[in-house]
């Protein structure tokens, strides 16, 4: 029996779907200025990146970090 023109194969639902090209290089990105951040911190001996949040450059470091591999779970 020859297939009808009319037949389309059948769509993947959109959790399926892959991820945007710019998705990868902005979760690596996420994980690298993190990880920046916190040897930024350690090695300019706890006067940078902002010198004002003094010990909370760390969590700010990790947020950044967290963000990114959040997005990991996204990732197909």
């Amino acid at each position: 029996m020859a297939r009808n023109s009319e037949e389309k194969a059948p769509s993947r639902p959109a959790e399926d779907a892959p991820n945007p090209v710019w998705f990868k290089p902005v979760m690596f990105g996420f994980m690298l200025i993190g990880l920046a951040w916190i040897i930024t911190f350690y090695v300019s001996n706890q006067l940078l990146p902002i010198a004002a949040l003094q010990q909370w450059n760390i969590l700010v470091g990790f947020g950044i970090l967290f963000i990114g591999f959040l997005m990991t779970t996204r990732w197909r």
